[in-house]
């Protein structure tokens, strides 16, 4: 039996995710409780409230790369928190270990600005390079991460065990700290050093989580789907031999 293309698999993926933005027929389905968003929701408003700063790290993986879903999920957090917090005394700031990221964080802070009425408000400083090497990344952004105006951190995009060094730090400044990241090494140390760890497909979970709008819930429904339908192969393919339809 020939194995689906990874065009089909892309196409049928797509299809899922338009389906799933554009249904309203039914029930609306709950999202899972995500205990690590529920607390990023309370420090957002907290950082509001007492105008403190909200910090975000992209990682160092670029548009190029394998990992770029997850700098994607990291620009959306971004663009979530701009919209809450950009006229707040403390705009939100971002670091990255990539040109390509440091651009997007740009623009996405400034058509955020824009969209808001305060285009006079943005600068590019909002959004830094700081290193091009994970750790030399990852130290460059300390001063970022332990400014006394800042209340929480977020990282959420690829990072490696250089992680430890941000969530070091926001720990020290007392402050929240959100990690997530597709590298295992990563998650490994965010689990042990991060307030709330993301694991596994939680770390593109944020736009739906912070109501980015309705793609990204329907892309939450598409990988339930998807999960299901792996663990029925998964659950034939272990049978077929039982039944000879491994002969």
């Amino acid at each position: 039996m020939n194995s689906p293309s990874p065009l089909a698999i892309l196409g049928l993926i797509a299809a899922l995710i338009v389906l799933f933005s554009v249904w309203k027929g039914g029930k609306k389905r709950a999202l899972r409780q995500i205990p690590a968003f529920q607390r990023l929701q309370r420090s957002i408003e907290l950082s509001v409230e007492d105008g403190s700063r909200l910090q975000v790290n992209l990682g160092h993986g670029g548009l190029l790369s394998a990992h770029s879903a997850a700098g994607l999920a990291g620009l959306t957090l971004l663009q979530q928190l701009a919209e809450v917090a950009a006229d707040s005394d403390q705009p939100p700031v971002a670091t990255s270990g990539d040109g390509t990221l440091m651009v997007l964080a740009q623009d996405t802070l400034r058509s955020t600005y824009r969209r808001l009425g305060i285009s006079e408000h943005f600068t590019l400083e909002l959004a830094q390079t700081t290193g091009l090497t994970p750790f030399a990344y990852a130290a460059s952004a300390l001063p970022s991460v332990l400014d006394r105006t800042a209340l929480s951190s977020a990282m959420l995009g690829l990072f490696g065990p250089e992680a430890g060094l941000i969530a070091d730090a926001a720990q020290r400044r007392a402050g929240f700290s959100l990690g997530g990241s597709p590298a295992l090494s990563a998650q490994a140390v965010l689990f042990a050093a991060a307030h709330e760890p993301l694991l596994g497909e939680e770390v593109y979970a944020a736009g739906a989580y912070t109501q980015a709008n309705a793609a990204h819930a329907a892309s939450l429904h598409t990988q339930d789907v998807l999960r299901w339908v792996i663990i029925v192969l998964i659950v034939i393919l272990a049978l077929a031999p039982l039944f000879g339809g491994g002969q």
